[in-house]
């Protein structure tokens, strides 16, 4: 017979989330900033319910935050595997003595978003633009800003279509997903979801 687990207590009087592993999407937000551009990886980052809503975890110590506040707008780029390298190009800090707009924004491969002044990742599998909807702060230095999605385009091998079976699909074009905190994946082989007789959401 197999013995209980015995689960470790956490000391909850400080961040739990580093002792464990989660999975997350990764997203580069883009915004503007001044004369230039801002781009920044996400991973505490998701739709809001099933409306054309979009949210993600930010802090007032960062230029994203102050850029969405100033300009009322962000975009959100959904990245593939092969582009984990751009991810990590995008989170590189930055220079007192020149812009990250021209020092490390410039080096990435975007795209011009079409309804808001904000850049996109060129080969972002999702794309989406969004106006700011509201900024809810109090969760100790950090907030949640929330956009409603304007304009949103999908590469056509990740669009969901009868036609194909969903696990030769992601089989062929895997997803990238974060390890927090400090590891990613390409998840390729899925299943289906054993949902009860007459679920509904």
């Amino acid at each position: 017979m197999e013995l209980p687990v015995a689960y470790i207590p956490l000391d909850i009087s400080e961040p739990i989330w580093s002792h464990f592993f989660t999975v997350a999407p990764l997203v580069i937000v883009g915004t503007k900033e001044g004369v230039g551009y801002d781009m920044a990886p996400k991973h505490m980052a998701m739709p809001l319910g099933f409306k054309n809503y979009f949210g993600f975890v930010c802090t007032p110590e960062h230029r994203t935050y102050h850029n969405v506040l100033n300009f009322d707008e962000f975009s959100v780029s959904y990245l593939l595997p092969k582009q984990i390298i751009q991810a990590a190009i995008s989170a590189s800090p930055r220079s007192d003595d020149i812009s990250k707009s021209d020092k490390i924004v410039s080096a990435l491969p975007t795209v011009n978003g079409t309804k808001t002044d904000t850049l996109l990742m060129e080969d972002a599998y999702v794309r989406l633009e969004c106006k700011l909807h509201k900024i809810i702060d109090g969760f100790g230095e950090n907030c949640i800003i929330t956009g409603e999605i304007i304009a949103a385009s999908v590469h056509p091998e990740y669009l969901r279509v009868s036609e194909k079976d969903e696990r030769d699909q992601l089989a062929a074009h895997p997803l990238l997903a974060y390890i927090a905190d400090g590891r990613f994946a390409s998840v390729n082989d899925t299943f289906n979801f054993p949902f009860p007789k007459n679920f509904s959401r």
